[in-house]
This record gives structure tokens, C-alpha cells and sequence, in this order.
């Protein structure tokens, strides 16, 4: 009878687990979506662009800089499992999208953010790059993506940037 329990036991553990995993996660994720939508929103004015010139007349005596962001996310660990078992039939991987997603707009509103710091309203030349830095090539661990972006910060005038 101890030994039923305990295998009852040894198999309930590993499924709350898995459930609290999985309602931590979607919570987390929700959250940062919630947060990059507001954060986004009062950055609505700032133009974005990835040309290479500033197209039109910017204030001359404010000069130019080179802004940049940069974000680390992390998807758990019941994700990347269940991303291993759909590596196995094949197909999108929709959580390592979503986690990719996350990635490049926290970056962008990082690099943005700086460019507000520093007396900007317009950000041209934006570049992006990614890095796999936590797993999702290697075999073990949670995967992790970096992703940065830069760009180079103008002062334009407030009509123009809207």
C-alpha cells in the first residue's frame, strides 16, 4: 500500500508542477504584453524608421546619436518541453515565436526610451540582431533569445514627428 501512495505521490508532484508552470508562464507573458502595449503607447509620436538618412529637416544643433536596446527573454521550462516534442513531428513552434516577439519589441522600446532620455523625438537607421544565449540550440536548459537594436537618434521638429 506505501508503495502505491508513494508512486501516486511521485506522479501528482511532477503534474502540479507542470500546471503551476504552466499558469506562471502565461501570467508572466501576459504581463510583459500588457506592459510593452502601454510602454509602446506613450511612444506613439517617436518616428521609427530603418532608412538610412534621416529624410527631411531635424534640428541641427541638437547633432545626432547612436541609441541602442537590448533584451534577454526567457521562455520556462514546460515550454521549451513541449517545444522538444514538437521538434520531434515537426511544425512552428509558437512559443519560441511569442518568445522571439517579446524579445524584439522590448529591445526596440529600449533603444527608443534611450533616444527619448537623451532630448529625441526620431530614431533612423534601425538595425536589429538576435542571439541564441540559453538553450534553444543546445540540448539542456530553458531557451534564451537576445535581441538588440540601434539606431541613430534625431531632434526633428514636433509637427513633423507626428
Amino acid at each position: 500500500m506505501e508503495e502505491v501512495i508513494g508512486n501516486l505521490i511521485g506522479l501528482i508532484i511532477p503534474v502540479v508542477l507542470i500546471f503551476v508552470g504552466l499558469f506562471a508562464g502565461r501570467a508572466a507573458e501576459r504581463k510583459h504584453y500588457r506592459n510593452l502595449a502601454l510602454r509602446e503607447q506613450a511612444l506613439a509620436n517617436m518616428l521609427v524608421t530603418d532608412i538610412k538618412t534621416f529624410p527631411g529637416g531635424y534640428d541641427p544643433s541638437k547633432g545626432a546619436a547612436l541609441v541602442q536596446g537590448e533584451a534577454v527573454i526567457a521562455t520556462d521550462y514546460l515550454k521549451s518541453f513541449l517545444a522538444g516534442l514538437r521538434n520531434i513531428f515537426g511544425g512552428e513552434l509558437k512559443s519560441y515565436e511569442t518568445l522571439m516577439v517579446r524579445a524584439r519589441r522590448e529591445a526596440i522600446l529600449r533603444m527608443m526610451e534611450s533616444a527619448q532620455r537623451m532630448g529625441y523625438n526620431a530614431v533612423c537607421n534601425l538595425r536589429m540582431g538576435t542571439a541564441d544565449i540559453g538553450g534553444m540550440t543546445g540540448k539542456r536548459g530553458a531557451a534564451m533569445v537576445e535581441a538588440f537594436a540601434s539606431g541613430t537618434a534625431y531632434a526633428i521638429p514636433t509637427e513633423e514627428a507626428q
